[in-house]
């Protein structure tokens, strides 16, 4: 009976000692278990993360890398281009004088390449050069205007244009001759009248005839009246920015 007893003692010893050395196995195993799981649940985005990620259209990569358009390049226009302008004024040899600013619209559109840079209506500025008026008995008149300036696309650009010139020639001699004429036919007169002191004053009465004629007879002054055509070339090219 001793030996039957301590027999199963040592059988429930063995078992105890088993299940010990089992409990770290288990144990261990169950944690590597456990620590897998970890790492493929922080692996893997929440579900709201997920749906928001999912909603989100991809950045293209072409459209963020897209370059800008160059700006276009300026237009010249080209010395000798012809600019027709309407005045806002009158202009005159008597009526002006040299360094007086005028007004004018262009008239006709200028074009480079078969494009419009200048549309018509675009408003100009010009200077009077030279004005000179007509003189009673000798001199002629004179007027001469440029450009200086034009609007171009809400810019007042600066330009050099050639010059429009008017003159008039005067009628000295036709003046003087007149005056003569008139003085002798007043002495011829005054001849005949008495004589002498008669000739004398037919002499001032004729050269007062002759003056009068000649003012009489003499051109007019230079007029250039408001809406005036006028066409002036460009004597350097201009660059017009788009």
């Amino acid at each position: 009976m001793r030996s039957r007893s301590q027999h199963a003692i040592w059988v429930v010893f063995l078992f105890v000692l088993a299940g010990c050395n089992s409990k770290p196995a288990d144990n261990a195993a169950n944690s590597a278990a456990n620590t897998a799981s970890n790492m493929a649940a922080n692996s893997m985005p929440s579900s709201g993360a997920a749906g928001g990620s999912a909603s989100a259209p991809a950045a293209s990569p072409s459209a963020a890398t897209t370059p800008m358009p160059p700006p276009p390049a300026p237009v010249v226009i080209p010395a000798g281009t012809t600019l027709t302008v309407r005045l806002g004024e009158a202009l005159g040899s008597k009526i002006s004088s040299a360094g007086q600013a005028f007004t004018a619209t262009l008239s006709s559109p200028v074009s480079v390449d078969g494009t419009t840079v200048i549309p018509a209506g675009a408003r100009a500025h010009g200077t009077v050069v030279d004005a000179k008026p007509l003189g009673r008995f000798k001199g002629g008149a004179a007027l001469e205007v440029r450009l200086t300036s034009i609007v171009i696309n809400g810019t007042e650009t600066s330009i050099e244009t050639s010059a429009v010139n008017r003159t008039e020639k005067g009628k000295g001699k036709r003046t003087a001759v007149m005056a003569g004429g008139g003085t002798a036919f007043g002495a011829i007169v005054g001849g005949l009248a008495g004589g002498g002191k008669g000739a004398a004053i037919g002499a001032l009465a004729g050269a007062g005839a002759g003056g009068a004629g000649a003012a009489f007879t003499g051109n007019k002054d230079i007029v250039l009246p408001a809406e005036a055509a006028l066409s002036f070339r460009l004597t350097s090219s201009v660059t017009v920015k788009q």
